[in-house]
C-alpha cells in the first residue's frame, strides 16, 4: 500500500499535488506546483527507475525546477526528494526508508522531521500512520499561517485509489476534517473494494431503501 497525505493554506491542495499508483509508489509534487511532475515520476518508476533515478530524471526534464518540491517513494520503499532553491519561505525536507516528507512556508524547519518521526514510531494501517504524521507536523508548528485544505490518497492492490479523502477548503482545521472522514471511511474501505470487484458478494449497503 502507498499513500500521500498533504495540507496547505491554498485551496484544494490534494487535487494538484498527490499522486499514487498501485504497485509503483507515491509522489508529491508541491510548491508552485507543476501537476505534470507527479505522473512523470510515477511513469519513470513504473518503467523500472528507483526513486532517486526518477527524481533525477524529473530534475532534468521539468521546467523551472528551482521552484518545485517533488518527493517520491518507490515500490522498494526507497525515497528521494528534490527541493528547489526558490521554494517558498522556510522550507526543508526529511526522509527515511518507506517515507519522505517536505514542506515550504513552514513555521520552522523541524516540521518534516517531526512527521517522519511520528510515521516511523507508529504502526497499523497506513492511513492511520499518515494521519498521525500530519497531526505531528501540525503540532510541530505546521505552516506559518493557517492551513485550509488537506487530503489523503491511498492505493493498494487494485488499480484505483482505495481511499481519496479531501477537504478542499475550510476555515477550521482541514487535518481534523480528514481525520474524521478517515475514521468513518476506514471500516468501510474493504467493502467498497469488494463492491467494485463483485457486487454479489458485497455486504449490505446499510442505507435507506437498501433491500
Amino acid at each position: 500500500m502507498f499513500g500521500v497525505a498533504i495540507s496547505s493554506s491554498s485551496p484544494a491542495v490534494a487535487a494538484r499535488c498527490s499522486y499514487v499508483r498501485a504497485g509503483v509508489g507515491a509522489v508529491a509534487s508541491q510548491n508552485v506546483t507543476d501537476p505534470t511532475l507527479g505522473p512523470l515520476a510515477l511513469d519513470l518508476m513504473e518503467r523500472g527507475r528507483d526513486a532517486a533515478a526518477a527524481i533525477g530524471e524529473v530534475q532534468k526534464r521539468g521546467a523551472h525546477m528551482t521552484y518545485r518540491q517533488v518527493l517520491a517513494v518507490d515500490a522498494a520503499g526507497q525515497t528521494a526528494i528534490h527541493s528547489g532553491a526558490n521554494s517558498l519561505g522556510i522550507w526543508t525536507q526529511a526522509q527515511a526508508a518507506d517515507v519522505a516528507s517536505g514542506g515550504n512556508l513552514l513555521a520552522n524547519d523541524t516540521v518534516p522531521q517531526a512527521m517522519i518521526d511520528a510515521f516511523l514510531s507508529s504502526s497499523g494501517h497506513l492511513g492511520d500512520r499518515l494521519i498521525g504524521a500530519m497531526q505531528a507536523g501540525l503540532a510541530a508548528g505546521g505552516e506559518a499561517g493557517p492551513v485550509h485544505s488537506a487530503g489523503m490518497m491511498l492505493v493498494d492492490t487494485v488499480s484505483w485509489p482505495v481511499a481519496d479523502l479531501r477537504c478542499d477548503w475550510t476555515e477550521e482545521c482541514p487535518i481534523t476534517a480528514i481525520s474524521t472522514a478517515w475514521q468513518i471511511y476506514k471500516p468501510q474501505l474493504d467493502a467498497y473494494v469488494q463492491r467494485a470487484l463483485d457486487p454479489t458478494k458485497a455486504p449490505s449497503y446499510g442505507v435507506p431503501g437498501d433491500a
